[in-house]
């Protein structure tokens, strides 16, 4: 498991000689703070989009998912991610987003949820400015079709980290 994670500059080495050989390269990036179905049936629909499966995660000071977020440290997350099968390789992102990844790893495939087709939801505009980089780099944008779920929802549901007073005030 451990081969499968590597640095974003062994990853982009690695590609290049993934993609000399004629492998399609899908792309996957997320926090993926808690691993949950969703992410599973996620990774393995992009699997399937072509040869080899990178999966990059947000580093740890660049997740905003409210109070003691991430849950697990990028580290623990990339082991989590690089357990499963279909993964291929695993590397933390440098970038707060992952545009600059795109650009220095040019995929054939970036892949997203389904949640993510609507980009008029993106209050950040960072799957506009990830689409418009793998276009760029001669890819395309793939959304996934299978179920969902949020980590962030499934913590806030069912992990209290404040009181109903507090919870009730914030709701």
């Amino acid at each position: 498991m451990n081969n499968k994670i590597c640095s974003i500059d062994l990853l982009k080495e690695k590609i290049k000689k993934e993609k000399a050989c004629g492998k399609i390269i899908v792309h996957c990036h997320g926090v993926f703070d808690l691993l949950h179905i969703g992410h599973i049936r996620y990774l393995e629909s992009s699997k399937k989009l072509g040869d080899v499966l990178v999966v990059t995660l947000t580093q740890d000071k660049y997740v905003n998912k409210g109070p003691n977020r991430p849950a697990f440290p990028d580290n623990l997350r990339a082991e989590a991610i690089a357990a499963l099968d279909c993964v291929d390789y695993v590397a933390i992102n440098k970038w707060p987003t992952a545009v600059d990844t795109i650009n220095l790893l040019k995929p054939d495939i970036y892949a997203k949820g389904q949640d993510y087709k609507d980009t008029s939801g993106d209050v950040t505009g960072n799957i506009a400015k990830e689409i418009e980089a793998v276009r760029s780099a001669g890819g395309d944008i793939h959304f996934t079709s299978d179920i969902m779920f949020s980590s962030s929802k499934l913590i806030n549901q069912q992990m209290q980290l404040f009181s109903d007073n507090v919870t009730e005030y914030l709701n």
